[in-house]
């Protein structure tokens, strides 16, 4: 386990795998064509289509570059080898708030994978940390800026 190494499951991999292969074909063409239509506008000096075409494509290749270092650095996450009964990377863990007595269900996943628009939590924010090696049934304090948070967990699924 190296320092590097960044642990996926195999749907993170793949997608970041097609935003890889987007940005190296597809996007890299379209900067390229908007970077030829600013040059056809002439000077270039003064040229802010020609500076913008460019920015944009020096953040395209710096996603690039990350993207390839993290995949190069992958570890595939297996399944078949995590304890079902906890909650580990991978699992879906279903939550009870015991102050207000709402449900809400996290999926916890590496950092390179975290999407809170998608309920994904990294297993590196305190709620993922809390969270990992619990089991049905415990109950977890999480500390966070704005409080103590008091969960208790309803069901781990894979």
């Amino acid at each position: 386990m190296g320092k590097d190494d960044v642990y996926l499951t195999r749907e993170g991999y793949e997608k970041l795998r097609e935003e890889l292969e987007y940005l190296k074909g597809t996007r890299r063409r379209e900067l390229s064509k908007a970077i030829e239509k600013a040059r056809s506008h002439g000077d270039i000096s003064e040229n802010a289509e020609y500076d913008a075409a460019k920015e944009a494509q020096g953040l395209n290749e710096k996603r690039i570059a990350e993207l390839e270092g993290k995949l190069s650095h992958t570890r595939m996450i297996d399944g078949e080898n995590i304890p079902k009964d906890e909650a580990r990377v991978g699992a879906t863990v279903k939550l009870k708030d015991l102050n207000t007595g709402e449900e809400i269900a996290y999926i916890l996943v590496s950092e390179a994978e975290a999407d809170f628009s998608e309920n994904k939590i990294s297993i590196t924010s305190p709620v993922g940390k809390a969270l990992l090696g619990r089991k049905e049934k415990d109950e977890v304090q999480i500390k966070i800026p704005a409080g103590i948070l008091k969960y208790k967990v309803v069901k781990i699924s894979r």
